[in-house]
C-alpha cells in the first residue's frame, strides 16, 4: 500500500511533470500553430481586400450604361469575385483544418492523461484524511506540505478535467463550422460555373457585336412595351367566337417576325391585369430545357399546353437570364414562358375553352400577331408571334 511519506518524497517530480504536461495542453488549445494560423490570416486579409475592391467595381459597372462591352465587365468582375470567395473559403476551411488537427492530438492526449490521474487520484484520495496524514507526517511542517501537495494534486485533476470538456465542445463546434464551409465552397463553385456559362451565352448571342446587342435590346424592349398595351385593350382585335380546349387556334410564325428574332411562342397568362406564372396552370410534364443558364423549374396546373410534344423551353416566367443578366426588359421580368415544338410542328392550341379572338399590334417596326382567348374566371391566355 502506498505511504504518505512516499508520496511526500515524490511529490516534486509529480507536480513538475503535471504542471508541464498541462502548459503543454494550454500551449497547443489556445495557440496551436501560430506561424500557419498567421500566414493563412495575411492571405484572409489580402483576400478580403480585394472581394470589397471587385463588390465596388460591381456596383459601380451596373450603375454604368447598358452595353456589351459593360456587360462583358460585369461578368469578368463578377467571376474574378466569385473566384476570391471561394480561395477565401479553402483558406478558412485550411485554418480551421489545421486548429481541427491541434483539438484532435489535444483531445487525445488530455483524455489519456485524465485517465492516468484519475488512477492516482484515486490512490491519493485513500490517504487524503487530514488525521492519518497528520499521524504520518514527521512534524507539522510535514503535515502541511503533504495537505498542501494534495491540494495541488486535486486542482491539477479539476483543471485537467475542465481542459478535457472545453476541448471536447471545441472540437464539435469546429466540426460542424468546417462541414457549413465545405457547403459554401460547392455553392460558389456552382455560382462560378453559372457565370462562366452566362457569359458564354452572352458573347454566342451577340457574336460579340455592340450593334447586335443594342438591337437585341430594343426588340426585347419592345415587345415588352406592345405586351403591357395588348393587356390594356390597344391591340386591334376580331372576335373568331367560341373554342373548346385542344382546338388548334394558331400556328407559331417559322422565323423571325416582328420583335421576334426566331420561331417561338410566348405563353401569357393574365388574371384582372395581372400577370400569372404559367407553371401554375400548365399540367406536368418532360420537356427539353434550353434555357441555360437558368435551370429547370416544375409545372403544376392541369392546363393542356399551347403546343405538342416534345416541347423545347426556351425561356421561363420571371427575373430569367435575359431578364437580370441582358437587362431585355429595362429590369422587369419576363412575363410568359418562351417555348417551341423541337420537331418544328408549329401548331398552337387553346389551353382550355374560351372565346377566342384574334389581334395584332405595332412592335418594332413591324406588326406583332397574337390570338387571345378569354377563358372563365376572368382569366384572359395570350399566345404571341403567331399567324392565324
Amino acid at each position: 500500500m502506498i505511504s504518505i511519506h512516499d508520496i511526500s518524497k515524490r511529490k516534486l517530480p509529480i507536480t513538475k511533470s503535471i504542471i508541464a504536461v498541462l502548459f503543454f495542453f494550454l500551449i497547443i488549445i489556445f495557440t496551436g500553430n501560430n506561424v500557419f494560423a498567421q500566414e493563412v490570416q495575411d492571405k484572409l486579409n489580402q483576400l478580403n481586400k480585394q472581394i470589397e475592391d471587385y463588390q465596388t467595381e460591381v456596383l459601380r459597372l451596373n450603375a454604368e450604361a447598358n452595353t456589351l462591352s459593360n456587360q462583358i465587365a460585369q461578368y469578368n468582375a463578377q467571376i474574378n469575385l466569385t473566384t476570391l470567395k471561394i480561395s477565401q473559403t479553402e483558406e478558412k476551411i485550411s485554418l480551421l483544418g489545421g486548429r481541427i488537427d491541434q483539438l484532435e492530438a489535444s483531445l487525445d492526449s488530455l483524455s489519456s492523461a485524465f485517465t492516468s490521474r484519475v488512477n492516482q487520484s484515486y490512490k491519493l484520495s485513500r490517504i487524503s484524511d487530514p488525521y492519518i496524514v497528520l499521524l504520518s507526517s514527521n512534524s507539522l511542517s510535514g503535515a502541511v506540505s503533504n495537505f498542501y501537495y494534495l491540494e495541488k494534486i486535486q486542482e491539477a485533476d479539476r483543471n485537467l478535467l475542465i481542459k478535457l470538456e472545453d476541448a471536447q465542445s471545441n472540437y464539435k463546434e469546429e466540426k460542424v463550422d468546417q462541414e457549413d464551409l465545405h457547403v459554401e465552397l460547392e455553392n460558389q463553385k456552382s455560382v462560378l460555373g453559372t457565370q462562366k456559362t452566362a457569359k458564354a451565352k452572352l458573347l454566342d448571342i451577340t457574336r460579340n457585336d455592340e450593334k447586335k446587342y443594342q438591337s437585341l435590346l430594343v426588340q426585347a424592349r419592345a415587345e415588352r412595351d406592345a405586351i403591357q398595351d395588348i393587356i390594356a385593350g390597344k391591340g386591334k382585335e376580331t372576335e373568331v367566337g367560341d373554342i373548346k380546349e385542344g382546338s388548334r387556334i394558331a400556328s407559331v410564325i417559322p422565323g423571325a417576325s416582328a420583335c421576334s428574332s426566331g420561331a417561338h411562342l410566348h405563353f401569357e397568362v393574365v388574371k384582372s391585369n395581372t400577370h400569372q406564372n404559367p407553371t401554375s396552370f400548365l399540367t406536368p410534364k418532360s420537356v427539353i430545357w434550353d434555357n441555360s443558364p437558368d435551370g429547370q423549374f416544375g409545372f403544376s396546373g392541369n392546363w393542356q399546353w399551347p403546343i405538342n410534344d416534345p416541347v423545347r423551353i426556351t425561356q421561363g416566367y420571371g427575373m430569367t437570364y435575359y431578364a437580370v443578366n441582358l437587362r431585355y426588359y429595362g429590369g422587369a421580368p419576363h412575363t410568359g414562358i418562351d417555348m417551341i415544338n423541337a420537331n418544328n410542328d408549329m401548331t398552337v392550341k387553346a389551353v382550355k375553352d374560351g372565346k377566342l379572338f384574334r389581334g395584332a399590334i405595332a412592335c418594332g417596326g413591324g406588326t406583332l400577331r397574337y390570338v387571345r382567348v378569354s377563358q372563365s374566371e376572368g382569366i384572359d391566355t395570350y399566345y404571341l408571334h403567331v399567324n392565324y
